[in-house]
């Protein structure tokens, strides 16, 4: 009887498909086609290693391409690695080395530290401003601003929030809100020193980076020198994307009850509630179907035509966006809440640990904020709407610039990145750091 809820059955595939089971379904799936990625990664090399007596069989160019696409679909893709290892600065070559300099249970503060044994050259590089970049907690990991560490390297101090899978976290360690994404941030800027430090925050990350500096400012805390805020929702009923009208068109308990899943055995964090990776992947995904495909089938065809060049530029980009971490349910609906539902900061009625949060508190920082022309995830005026918060900061410290033709990604990674938005956020943070405390 399956309308019947006392039978075990049913209310075992109720659990499975559409409760906290969902999680223990996705890894029995994912170790049950373990043995076939295995054989389609073995199948790729085989038919295409040099000297293989299999890659000298018709039509082995294409089995290959097929078993390696087959492969890159059906791997686990675990956390890349920064691979920050030199930074070039006026034509000469300096050691870079990743550093932690802080931890919480959630988050690792890491500092990537310049090296010379030039006397001169050393003192250059002490006096270069130092820079926090808050990575944003949404699902990918912190390795998707390395263009955006790299390219700040070149003048500057750089620290980054690396912030820890969920899963990997025990349950043992308690809850992680957004109350505590802002109170990790303040420790972080006093570990490091907060007077004469420039904060980037990217997508997500603006709304508590706005927040911990804004009861550093009430609460008379020295503050940071410049906020550079880059494409994030401080108030999303500016040009609301698609993103943003899933949050408001559900309620909250839909959220609770179809996405936040328990941490399956397998993890250090079992038994945590989390938004997971792979439901998050899927979400991203689904938001360009098409593209997604085109990409894969152009992938083959290169593999094919034997274009290794275009074939190695697709396994970068998707080992990066196919690697993702586990949220903490607690930080992720308080977000849902906090940020797109019910508009708490734009409105000024956000408090964290009791404190009422007020921009309006914040003086002595410049303020920068950043948009895409064509960003589909926060639209344009959500992240510019933080300069009518920001009342008590002058005119003169402030800037604000929309980049022609870039989405969400190219403000903060890649060629307009580099060429276009790197030299104003350079001389932006160097104009701060002259004025005086």
């Amino acid at each position: 009887m399956l309308h019947c809820r006392t039978d075990p059955q049913v209310q075992g595939m109720r659990m499975l498909f559409a409760g906290q089971g969902l999680y223990q379904f996705h890894e029995l799936w994912r170790a049950g086609m373990a043995p076939y990625t295995y054989w389609a990664e073995a199948g790729a090399k085989m038919f295409s290693a040099p000297g293989s007596w299999l890659a000298g069989m018709p039509e082995a160019t294409r089995v290959a391409a097929g078993c390696e696409l087959l492969y890159r679909i059906g791997k686990d893709y675990e956390k890349p690695e920064f691979g920050l290892h030199e930074v070039e600065i006026d034509g000469a070559a300096y050691p870079v080395v990743e550093k932690e300099v802080e931890r919480t249970p959630f988050c690792r503060l890491l500092r990537f530290k310049r090296y010379s044994d030039d006397a001169g050259s050393i003192a250059g590089l002490k006096d270069d401003p130092p820079v926090l970049v808050v990575a944003p907690l949404s699902g990918h990991h912190a390795t998707l601003l390395r263009d955006t560490v790299r390219t700040l390297l070149q003048g500057h101090k750089v620290y980054i929030t690396d912030w820890i899978d969920a899963r990997m976290v025990p349950a043992g360690d308690g809850a992680f809100t957004l109350d505590d994404y802002v109170a990790s941030l303040q420790r972080f800027m006093r570990a490091i020193g907060s007077d004469r430090l420039h904060v980037v925050s990217v997508c997500q990350s603006t709304v508590p980076v706005l927040a911990a500096v804004s009861l550093m400012a009430t609460a008379g805390e020295p503050t940071p020198r410049s906020l550079v805020m880059m494409g994030g929702p401080i108030d999303t009923r500016q040009s609301p994307t698609a993103v943003n009208n899933l949050a408001t068109h559900k309620p909250l308990s839909w959220f609770e009850d179809n996405v936040i899943q328990a941490v399956p055995g397998n993890f250090p964090g079992r038994g945590r509630s989390v938004y997971p990776g792979f439901l998050q992947h899927a979400g991203f995904m689904a938001m360009n179907p098409e593209r997604h495909f085109q990409s894969h089938w152009d992938f083959y065809q290169d593999l094919v035509k034997g274009d290794l060049e275009d074939a190695a530029a697709h396994r970068r980009f998707y080992d990066e966006y196919n690697a993702v971490l586990d949220m903490p349910a607690e930080y992720y609906l308080d977000t849902v809440r906090i940020v797109f539902q019910e508009h708490l900061l734009p409105r000024g009625l956000w408090d964290v640990g009791g404190e009422r949060v007020n921009p309006a508190k914040i003086h002595g920082t410049a303020l920068m904020t950043i948009e895409g022309e064509l960003d589909d995830i926060s639209g344009r005026g959500q992240t510019r709407a933080a300069h009518a918060l920001c009342t008590g900061i002058d005119e003169a410290a402030r800037a604000h610039l929309t980049v022609a033709g870039a989405g969400h990604y190219g403000i903060f990674s890649g060629r307009r990145w580099r060429t276009e938005v790197y030299p104003q956020v350079r001389d932006f943070i160097a104009a701060a750091d002259r004025r005086p405390a």
